[in-house]
């Protein structure tokens, strides 16, 4: 059974290596993990790389709109000139957050889980969540872009009384 690594584990520092066969083993790793990313509700959990259950071939899951989708061998074929800064969580370093600029749009390429090659342009919340996960697949944590960009982090604290998220500023070591 999957589980998901938390940092500071090494494999969340893993440059992968990619796919070279799409096999059975491959079909039930990805749906152990869109199972895995679906237990995940506070925060929602949106995207899975392999890194985060301890593999090094590039693959992630992904939540499209309602439906997950599986990504094989992705690259980013080329960005738009604008960026959106974005509050970002992540399923390996629970309750840390932090402000990230990404491109609003980037064009990506992937093998979907019939090997079929997608070529396709991405924008908004589906952009950002690739963006993401392609940084696991090459080794990089969101908290290395906050860093860089010299952004915020924020610790979640609990919820008020209306039920909204409540997080403070925080300085990492």
């Amino acid at each position: 059974m999957l589980q998901v690594v938390k940092a500071p584990n090494p494999s969340l520092r893993v440059k992968t290596k990619p796919v070279k066969k799409i096999n059975q083993a491959l079909l039930r790793t990805l749906k152990e993990m869109i199972k895995l990313t679906k237990t995940f509700n506070d925060p929602e959990g949106v995207g899975l790389a392999s890194t985060q259950v301890g593999l090094e071939e590039r693959f992630f899951v992904a939540k499209n709109r309602q439906k997950f989708i599986s990504v094989i061998n992705p690259k980013i074929l080329s960005t738009g000139k604008s960026v959106k800064k974005y509050f970002e969580g992540c399923l390996s370093t629970p309750n840390i957050w932090g402000e990230v600029k990404r491109y609003k749009n980037i064009k990506i390429s992937y093998l979907d889980e019939r090997g079929k090659l997608i070529k396709i342009p991405l924008t908004g919340i589906l952009a950002w969540i690739f963006q993401h996960e392609i940084d696991h697949l090459d080794g990089v944590l969101f908290q290395d872009r906050v860093l860089q960009q010299k952004g915020k982090f924020y610790k979640f604290s609990g919820k008020d009384k209306t039920g909204t998220d409540i997080f403070e500023e925080i300085t990492l070591p």
